[in-house]
């Protein structure tokens, strides 16, 4: 057992607790091998759980287990087939990274050009609570937000070489300069306090509405702050769903009680917005990528069928139909 029981005391009160207790390579590699994975090599194997972390690895068990409840592997199942689905979730995140950065810096680029043509280039003019919605009910989070991005400049202006630049020599950053110290986070929420229509100036230049922005925006960020973080991806699940649209019913996606089953709340969901967002030559790269690695995978994983991989992911067995929609 990987728990160790330790009694604590709250208000007089002695309480029971269990706490993971560490466990070297050989008590790792004997956890998986009671649990039913065949490790094929040990000498590799630990290799691999010193450099990759055996908390981060086993984060992928579930994969290649007969059910959660159950948490044992299943049949002929391996450690580099674990390993494999690892790493198949590190090339993966990578090539969702770097297309989500490609949004980030459109987004950062038109947003900076919008606030600086119409309100001016520096900070008393496009941070002047008038350079943004009227809307009363945003009052307080326009404040919030713009009191948000004078802090985060504060504390990242000095670690970059142009804020420092137009500092000492102007008095004053750019907006074009100042979004590069922003976080995605931040700048999706700028865009959700922009007026109307620097909203719709924005949107148009990735070529849907404003609703698709405002719905994609904090997914997109959620996502990306995953794959910056080296965090499992392609199985992740956001507590925000997308609203059904055209490439649902396009891709013949099923339904249950009602509702599309894939490329709601899933890493599809995503593919789908970057759909809509990316042009149309970055998403076929994009999605050509992520099929040669499923390809790839589906080549070192045997004793799982790749469509329990593709169904984790919310992936549709036909989605690369995307790629000439």
């Amino acid at each position: 057992m990987w728990y160790t029981k330790i009694n604590y005391e709250i208000g007089g009160i002695v309480k029971e607790m269990k706490v993971k207790s560490f466990k070297n390579l050989d008590e790792q590699i004997e956890i998986l091998k009671e649990k039913g994975l065949i490790i094929e090599d040990v000498t590799e194997t630990k290799e691999i759980l010193l450099r990759e972390n055996y908390f981060f690895i086993s984060g992928y068990r579930h994969v290649l287990m007969n059910s959660y409840s159950d948490k044992t592997f299943v049949p002929a199942s391996t450690f580099r087939e674990l390993y494999s689905i690892f790493l198949f979730d590190r090339y993966f995140r990578n090539i969702m990274f770097k297309n989500l950065l490609i949004i980030e810096n459109q987004l950062k680029s038109v947003i900076s050009y919008q606030l600086s043509k119409n309100y001016g280039y520096m900070e008393k003019d496009y941070l002047n609570h008038k350079s943004f919605t009227n809307d009363p009910t945003k009052k307080r989070r326009v404040k919030d937000i713009i009191e948000k991005i004078k802090r985060q400049v504060r504390i990242n202006a000095s670690r970059h070489n142009a804020t420092i630049h137009y500092l000492n020599k102007y008095g004053y950053i750019p907006m074009w300069v100042l979004v590069k110290v922003l976080s995605f986070g931040l700048v999706c929420e700028l865009f959700s306090i922009l007026k109307k229509e620097d909203q719709v100036a924005v949107a148009d230049t990735f070529g849907v509405f404003v609703e698709y922005m405002n719905e994609f925006l904090p997914i997109l960020s959620n996502y990306r702050n995953l794959c910056a973080h080296e965090d499992i991806v392609f199985d992740h699940k956001t507590e925000k769903y997308i609203d059904d649209n055209e490439y649902h019913r396009k891709l013949r996606i099923n339904k249950m009680d009602g509702e599309y089953i894939y490329g709601k709340n899933d890493i599809f969901a995503v593919i789908i917005m970057l759909k809509y967002l990316l042009r149309k030559s970055e998403f076929r790269v994009m999605l050509k990528e992520i099929e040669y690695e499923i390809e790839k995978l589906d080549g070192r994983v045997d004793s799982i069928p790749i469509a329990r991989v593709l169904d984790r992911m919310g992936f549709p067995e036909n989605y690369m139909e995307l790629v000439e929609m």
